[in-house]
């Protein structure tokens, strides 16, 4: 099925059949809340949980940052350098450092 599973312990104790389990309740996971609608998103590097109600500028933001994380991937294949990027040059040079 290639479902991406994902968890902080192995338990060997099976499930249950003889009665049934909860749907759209809230639920604590791993110390967050949950509420039945809220957007659940993870990957190798962690979890995250949206509340519903964030959910639309939520995705603004995040369709923002990676357009603006691909310009920059872009200047940097070009051969722009981070310290210009960023703008860190006289942030740098302000803490002393030099190029020779």
């Amino acid at each position: 099925m290639r479902f991406a599973v994902w968890s902080r312990v192995i338990s060997s104790q099976g499930t249950v059949k003889a009665s049934l389990g909860s749907v759209n309740v809230p639920i604590i996971c791993a110390g967050g809340f949950v509420e039945p609608g809220d957007v659940v998103l993870a990957d190798d590097d962690g979890v995250v949980i949206v509340r519903r109600s964030d959910a639309e500028s939520v995705s603004k933001a995040a369709m923002q940052r990676i357009a603006k994380e691909q310009q920059t991937r872009e200047r940097l294949a070009r051969g722009e350098l981070g310290l210009d990027i960023y703008n860190l040059r006289k942030k740098v040079a302000e803490l002393g450092l030099t190029y020779e």
